[in-house]
């Protein structure tokens, strides 16, 4: 069974990351599993970690009055989801739900906001591939809420 570590520089999410900020963040690492239909957040609960997923899939979702959840994107292996624990209140938008059988890494916000407090060019690395993340997912969930809503006025 590998490590952490080896399963963080094996992960496309930190490809160029230098070995000493991988081995730093992996000591906020742990291996966790979600089953089937299994939530691994609410929206509003406090968001203290991201994943990064090894195998499966997991749904992000918003909850729509009178409709219920509406998916906004899947992610899935070689993919990370969860960058609320980056910014005040550090409170989850958006529900998560394993939608098959999932492995994942962990890794502790708390932990990781103090190593990049101290060694800030961590957090800028961090940051930059963070920032397309949530790029594409504000998008996503943009056109997902025209679709419900109609189009926007010219």
């Amino acid at each position: 069974m590998k490590g952490i570590e080896a399963l963080l520089a094996e992960h496309p999410f930190f490809h160029g990351l230098a070995p000493e900020y991988v081995e730093l963040i992996a000591g906020c690492g742990s291996n966790v599993a979600f089953n089937e239909g299994e939530y691994v957040f609410h929206q509003g609960e406090p968001a203290n970690r991201f994943y990064i997923i090894r195998h499966g899939l997991v749904q992000l979702q918003i909850f729509v009055p009178h409709r219920g959840p509406l998916a906004i994107e899947t992610v899935r292996e070689g993919e990370v989801f969860g960058w609320s624990w980056l910014f005040p209140p550090y409170t989850w938008s958006l529900d998560a739900q394993a939608i098959q059988q999932t492995r994942a890494v962990a890794l502790d916000g708390a932990c990781l906001r103090r190593k990049c407090d101290e060694d800030p060019k961590l957090g800028y690395e961090l940051m930059k591939r963070f920032a397309p993340i949530i790029i594409e997912r504000l998008n996503s969930t943009r056109l997902r809420l025209l679709d419900i809503y109609g189009r926007a006025p010219a």
